[in-house]
């Protein structure tokens, strides 16, 4: 599995442009620049396309030309730009399908045109589907845009067994939450870590304390191991700036992702997998 992280940030990015916080300063001074969070995986499908990835995706010297899939975790604009769809159109590109909760794909019949090869593919859930040649699990997030149910994340699978966990946007999950993904040992999982130092922000997204939460509930699940690669994404500028945040998750285990990293993930030996 080859995947490629179009960014990192949370939804106004990091720095944010309107901010002179001291992580803001520093981010931008050290030109470690985040924007939304989005990643693609092996050229073929893009997990999210807020408004700002298509951009970033040419500013990093990758094409989305074949892009066949795009799995969509939820409406808010960071994760989901419709007019993507529109511009895409213009390029004579082939077939695609979206696939995300039904309440997202909503807002994209408005972008499609009646001869676009545009599919548009609902699910919610635990519901499983073969993505061309990845397989998909739908997972509950816990977060919402409007309603319960209308946000959820991905479990993918790649051709060559690779799998990886894409968790943006979610907070704290429920104990029983983890069943879901007993035994799953991901080689990659990108989870989101918003808020930083801040616990005063809301359950909507993941603080430095809650994301060590759900990372020993993923341990201790079997979900993540020893060999298992975590990099947080969906970064924002209340974390501290990258020296600090980069000790404090390694101390958790995990690394914090970065736009334009590239990530070759191995697929474990058959008997290292349950």
């Amino acid at each position: 599995m080859d995947v490629v992280l179009l960014g990192s940030g949370a939804a106004d990015g990091w720095p944010n442009p309107f901010c002179a916080c001291g992580s803001c300063r520093d981010a931008a001074e050290r030109g470690v620049v985040r924007g939304q969070s989005s990643a693609l995986v092996d050229g073929t499908l893009l997990l999210d396309c807020g408004s700002g990835v298509p951009a970033q995706a040419v500013r990093l010297g990758h094409s989305l030309a074949g892009v066949r899939h795009v799995l969509v975790t939820h409406a808010h604009v960071d994760h989901l730009g419709p007019q993507a769809l529109l511009f895409r159109s213009w390029a004579s590109a082939g077939p695609l399908d979206v696939v995300g909760p039904a309440a997202a794909l909503e807002e994209c019949r408005d972008w499609i045109g009646p001869d676009d090869p545009v599919r548009l593919v609902p699910v919610e859930a635990g519901d499983e589907l073969a993505v061309g040649e990845h397989l998909v699990r739908v997972l509950p997030a816990a977060h919402r845009v409007m309603a319960d149910g209308d946000a959820v994340l991905y479990d993918v699978t790649a051709p060559d067994g690779a799998r990886l966990l894409w968790a943006c946007d979610t907070g704290p999950w429920p104990s029983d939450w983890y069943v879901a993904v007993a035994e799953a040992r991901y080689d990659l999982v990108l989870i989101e870590q918003t808020h930083g130092r801040r616990t005063d922000l809301g359950d909507g997204h993941l603080h430095l304390g809650t994301f060590g939460d759900v990372l020993a509930g993923l341990r201790e699940a079997g979900a993540v191991d020893e060999r298992t690669r975590v990099r947080a994404v969906h970064l924002g500028h209340h974390n501290p700036p990258e020296p600090e945040l980069v000790a404090a998750l390694v101390a958790l285990g995990a690394e914090p992702g970065r736009d334009g990293e590239r990530l070759a993930v191995p697929p474990r030996a058959a008997g290292h997998r349950r």
